[in-house]
């Protein structure tokens, strides 16, 4: 399921209120409870976001507004669940865009799914293209990495790969001292792979973990 920044930060909010054993915020206490952390969104505007949640069947409110958090088959246990910032884009066929300081939103996720991975060091991009399709990575789907801190071996492994501040999901290989090739595994032939030096500007982002289709997120 993905949320907003705003969605996160708010649902977090409810979390941290009813968690001090105060009572169930209204929108209104809970517009001001914000204010007080330096918030500046609008009566209206966390409204407008309590109504997004309620969509998505993450909180409800009962008959004198108040907000509850809500336990569901999507949302089992929030004790279970952790954060997963998605940050941009990646491409699967060509390096495109990669938005490094730009959380775009984030994935709830359940602890079941990494139980031997930090969880601090788990990110999401959102695929483009279909050069990794034969791994089951396609169009739109959601991919979570490991941040990559250089203690794994990298060859033969899915890697996001920013190269020249632009990302692409591809297999490593090492081809020689100098030169690391970025291999595509495709159904399609046109794609090739890329071919970098130890000269250029490059870093290895993330190593593979998971595919989550886009057809199983919540949007």
């Amino acid at each position: 399921m993905l949320l907003t920044a705003k969605q996160q930060n708010i649902l977090e909010s409810i979390r941290e209120l009813i968690s001090q054993g105060k009572e169930n915020p209204t929108s209104y206490r809970l517009q001001k409870f914000l204010e007080s952390q330096g918030g500046r969104d609008s009566l209206k505007s966390v409204m407008q976001v309590i109504e997004s949640l309620e969509k998505k069947d993450l909180i409800k409110r009962d008959k004198k507004k108040k907000i509850y958090l809500v336990e569901n088959k999507n949302y089992t246990n929030f004790k279970n669940i952790f954060s997963v910032p998605v940050y941009g884009l990646a491409s699967c066929g060509e390096a495109l865009a990669y938005a490094q300081d730009n959380v775009d939103g984030f994935l709830q996720i359940s602890k079941a799914l990494f139980r031997d991975k930090d969880e601090s060091l788990l990110f999401a991009v959102k695929a483009l293209g279909d050069s990794m399709d034969k791994e089951k990575i396609n169009d739109g789907d959601y991919v979570i990495f490991e941040k990559y801190e250089q203690q794994e071996e990298l060859e033969g492994k899915i890697v996001v790969a920013v190269v020249n501040g632009m990302a692409t999901i591809k297999r490593y290989k090492k081809v020689s001292e100098d030169v690391i090739g970025l291999f595509p595994k495709s159904t399609n032939p046109i794609h090739q792979p890329i071919f970098i030096h130890k000269s250029d500007s490059f870093i290895f982002a993330g190593i593979f973990r998971k595919v989550l289709p886009v057809k199983y997120v919540s949007l």
